[in-house]
């Protein structure tokens, strides 16, 4: 395959989140071949089982470019040691109804940032937990714990410390072998 579409789900709303931004950063580190696209979850309504048969627009628009994605990337901040609600209510949407989970087969990439020194971890675990049930397949290692400070992106939004940016461009090397031996 020559072109790669890649799922960005960034688990928080605020527009100027450190895990958006981290996001935009690490598409400057993909190679060509490789597209790197946020998608919106802030527009979802809440999940209701109940609506199901007749999904709202914003999650067909959801489970659409997930499905033409060949592999997906979560970028998470960690609220109350687990995952945001709205990364938690775009995951059960794009799984539903039984037997429709989009996620399934896509090889994924976790990574969260975070002004605390532990970096998301265990938000980064628990949404292992959850890939794993829903058959994603997730890259292990190198686990990516991004400690951010306000040093941590240059005025373009570029990694600004070299030796962070040589961890996080070996982290998307990986990813991409991953993403090529993982998709369909």
């Amino acid at each position: 395959m020559s072109q790669y579409q890649i799922a960005v789900v960034v688990g928080s709303l605020r527009r100027d989140s450190i895990n958006r931004q981290l996001a935009g950063a690490l598409a400057k580190l993909a190679p060509p071949g490789f597209s790197l696209k946020q998608l919106e979850i802030g527009d979802l309504p809440l999940y209701n089982q109940d609506d199901d048969a007749n999904q709202a627009a914003p999650v067909k628009r959801l489970k659409n470019e997930i499905t033409a994605a060949q592999g997906l990337l979560f970028v998470t901040p960690e609220y109350n040691r687990s995952i945001p609600g709205v990364l938690k209510n775009a995951i059960d949407h794009a799984s539903r109804p039984y037997g429709q989970n989009v996620w399934a087969g896509k090889p994924a990439g976790v990574l969260g940032a975070s002004i605390g020194r532990i970096g998301a971890a265990m938000a980064q675990q628990h949404l292992r937990n959850v890939l794993a049930y829903l058959d994603a397949p997730t890259l292990g290692q190198p686990e990516a714990f991004i400690h951010v400070d306000d040093s941590f992106f240059d005025a373009d939004g570029n990694i600004a410390n070299a030796d962070t940016r040589v961890f996080l461009q070996k982290w998307m090397d990986r990813y991409v072998a991953w993403v090529k031996k993982h998709a369909a």
